[in-house]
Order: C-alpha cells, then structure tokens, then sequence
C-alpha cells in the first residue's frame, strides 16, 4: 500500500483524482473502456469534485455504485445514489452506471442482480473511503474477507450508524437506517487498483489502525495491504497518529 499525504483536504482530492483519472485513461487506452467502481460520503466530496474535471472519456466508462441503505428512497438527502447523481453521474457524460436501489422491493435480490453483472467484468479503479470503525464499504468489523457474493445485506454498527449521524445525512441515530446494501471486501479486493481518500482528524485512529496494526477482520480497512496496488490518501490530519507519517514515493 503506498501512502500519500496531502497538506488538506483540498490537495487530497487533487492527487487522489489525477492519479485515478490517469488509471482510468490507461485502462481505456488498453481495452477501450474502463470499469470503476464509486464510493460515497463526506470523505469522497474533493476527490469527486476534482475527479469531473479531469480529461477522461467517460463515454468510454462503466461505473458500479459501492454502497446504499436498505429502504432508501433517491430522493431522501442521504440517499447515496442522489449523492452520486449530484456530484459524479450527472457532471460527466459517462457511459453506464449501475445504481443500487436501496427501496427494492426485495433487497437480496438487488443484491443478486447487481452481482450477476460485476462478476461478470473486470474493475480496473475502485474509488473508496474508510469509516470511523475503518469499516470499507459497510463491512463493518468484524468484516468476512471471504465472502464470495459481489453484494450482500449488511447489518450496521452503531459506529457506523453514528458516523452517519456525525456527518449531518440524518436528524437523529434513530434515522439511521439499521441495514445496507454492500459491496463485499473480495469484491473491492478484485479491483485492478484502488484509490482510498480519508481526509479529516476522525479517521485518524482508523487510520493508524489500517496502516499499523495486523491485518485482521476487527479492522477491515487492513484488507486494502492486501492488494498490490492499493494508494491511500491522507491528510495531515488523518495521518497525525501515524508512528511514522511518511509518504512512499511511487
């Protein structure tokens, strides 16, 4: 895992959207399109803002949604396919994206449905975060790193679920919807490459964990060292607890 720390939260998302613009268009100049895979929330606000300037043929593009809430309408403000809509989907001319629909009539099989389909390309650039509780995606800890599903149905921590609360999505803990729609850890893991940005001092012991301690279902954020070609992204303030803060020179 190669780390790379930003001065903000600003020059965060610079670097993470140049450095996964340039993998998209190596991906399309090999293939002639690109599969990617989007995440949501507050961590992802400079990196998506800075991802749609970029000179990327989106026509070119398929993008997969991460994560969304079980009984979630589009139209509520934590919604994760408004959110994507708003600030990715809507601002690029991109080709497909597959939306999870969180108000499903029968979530397992959105979950069946969506599966079906990933399983079936290759992801050359998952962008994703890390929670509070390092969970990726919503495997909350303890995460299976080996579930073989694409999507399954995920009960949430009240961790996460305050988290939720923290960022402004919902009025009180009791709004926070209690299950999720998910992408697994072995699914994000088959990604060609990926592209964390955790910005801010919350994530910071989050951090500290995913970077130092044993790679272990208690903090699913370790599952990213599993990959070869993994870049997070910090700022000073999420790096602050590193024993060592030093950025890898790729």
């Amino acid at each position: 895992m190669k780390l790379v720390i930003s001065n903000d939260k600003q020059e965060l998302g610079q670097r993470s959207a140049k450095k996964g613009a340039e993998l998209i268009r190596k991906a399309i100049e090999k293939d002639g399109r690109a599969n990617i895979i989007v995440a949501t929330g507050a961590s992802q606000f400079e990196m998506l803002s800075e991802l749609v300037k970029e000179d990327v043929d989106w026509s070119k593009v398929t993008g997969f949604h991460l994560d969304e809430y079980v009984g979630m309408p589009n139209v509520h403000k934590a919604s994760f396919c408004k959110y994507l809509k708003e600030r990715f989907v809507d601002l690029v001319p991109i080709k497909k994206f597959y939306f999870i629909e969180g108000d499903a009539e029968n979530p397992l099989d959105e979950c069946n449905r969506l599966g079906k389909i990933i399983s079936c390309i290759k992801i050359n650039v998952a962008f994703v975060g890390i929670g509070e509780n390092a969970h990726l995606a919503f495997n909350d800890p303890p995460a299976d790193f080996d579930r073989e599903e694409a999507y399954f149905i995920a009960d949430l921590d009240k961790a996460c679920r305050e988290q939720q609360l923290g960022e402004g999505w919902f009025a009180s803990l009791g709004d926070v919807p209690k299950q999720a729609i998910s992408m697994s850890v072995r699914q994000v893991l088959k990604s060609e490459a990926i592209i964390a940005s955790v910005p801010d001092s919350r994530k910071a012991i989050a951090v500290k964990n995913t970077v130092e301690s044993e790679i272990s279902e208690g903090v699913p954020g370790t599952a990213l060292r599993l990959h070869s070609n993994t870049w997070l992204y910090l700022d000073k303030a999420s790096a602050s607890l590193l024993s060592e803060p030093q950025e890898t020179i790729f």
